[in-house]
């Protein structure tokens, strides 16, 4: 094995990794995704929210068991840098009027162009701001729900003006908790790989992340090691098995841990106010796991087949 196959090979393993990569205008995100696949050998490969191929900026990568996160990740609120063309002349007052506007919950359809379901939609535009103008062109910066469509936000602005206007370019500047200061770029990867191959792994260790960086937010439940192997099977964890919590309410996702390790996200079966631990309870349905069965002991078993039912074990 060289040593591109033992440094990579540790990406994968266990709870997976993140790279965070600054996507040039061109290429797909899915161009992108298979570049770092080649890039770093790691087969398994997916990308959080689809960036067009004209649009730059925050492109977060999956590798290993980290794609099993792409349902709960792609739902993280993004930020965009815009460049609108009006069509025609407009005051600064009434641009900001109508900008003004554009705050808050929005309706949107998919543009003819867009591989999902032309249905009328509502995204919430959290933030909404004139950074700069230049006669008819506006930098905006807009803060918004994932799903937004930056294109037609642009183009209902200008129908709102009275003159039109269309979107020239886009970046987007953050995808969760993650920045464009934190990204590196495609070639800066290839360099850290190939300094990895001579034995140097610094540069490579700055740029793959945990996954925990993306759940950052999301309430945290602790549990003994005793119950793991029990949640990799896909039982329920219940009071008897958590050690300690963060606050959430019923139906919260939450994200499960062993000591350091990152077992999976679940859903709350209750809020954590009425959680009692050692007593009996079910607290968390899992969703989703990123941990392999047998890596934890298995002491929950029992002897009988009905107590052997992972779907009714309470650990």
């Amino acid at each position: 094995m060289n040593q591109q196959q033992h440094t990579l090979g540790n990406i994968a393993a266990h709870q997976g990794s993140i790279i965070l990569i600054d996507k040039p205008r061109g290429p797909s995100s899915h161009q992108v995704a298979a570049w770092v696949r080649e890039i770093t050998g790691v087969s398994s490969v997916g990308h959080t929210g689809t960036l067009d191929p004209p649009v730059s900026g925050v492109l977060v990568i999956l590798l290993g068991r980290a794609v099993r996160l792409t349902s709960i990740l792609h739902q993280d609120d993004k930020e965009y840098i815009a460049l609108l063309r009006l069509q025609g002349d407009v005051s600064d007052n009434d641009l900001k009027e109508v900008i003004l506007h554009f705050t808050g919950r929005i309706y949107q359809r998919p543009p003819k162009r867009s591989a999902v379901k032309r249905a009328l939609r509502i995204r919430e535009i959290h933030e909404l701001e004139m950074l700069d103008r230049n006669d008819r062109l506006v930098l905006l910066r807009v803060k918004c729900d994932s799903g937004t469509y930056i294109r037609s936000l642009c183009h209902h602005i200008g129908l709102a003006c009275g003159v039109g206007g269309h979107m020239v370019e886009l970046r987007r500047t953050r995808s969760g908790p993650f920045y464009e200061k934190d990204c590196v770029t495609l070639h800066a990867l290839r360099d850290a790989v190939e300094q990895a191959r001579t034995g140097d792994e610094t540069a490579l260790a700055q740029i793959i992340r945990s996954p925990l960086e993306a759940l950052e937010g999301m309430p945290r439940i602790y549990m003994k090691e005793s119950a793991a192997d029990a949640i990799c099977h896909g039982a329920r964890l219940s009071s008897r098995g958590i050690m300690s919590f963060d606050k959430f309410q019923m139906e919260d996702l939450v994200v499960m841990m062993a000591g350091e390790d990152l077992i999976g996200i679940g859903e709350a079966l209750m809020t954590s106010s009425r959680i009692v631990p050692g007593e009996k309870g079910l607290v968390v349905a899992p969703r989703l796991v990123l941990q392999d069965t047998g890596i934890y002991p298995a002491v929950w078993k029992t002897h009988t087949p009905r107590e052997k039912s992972l779907k009714r074990t309470d650990c």
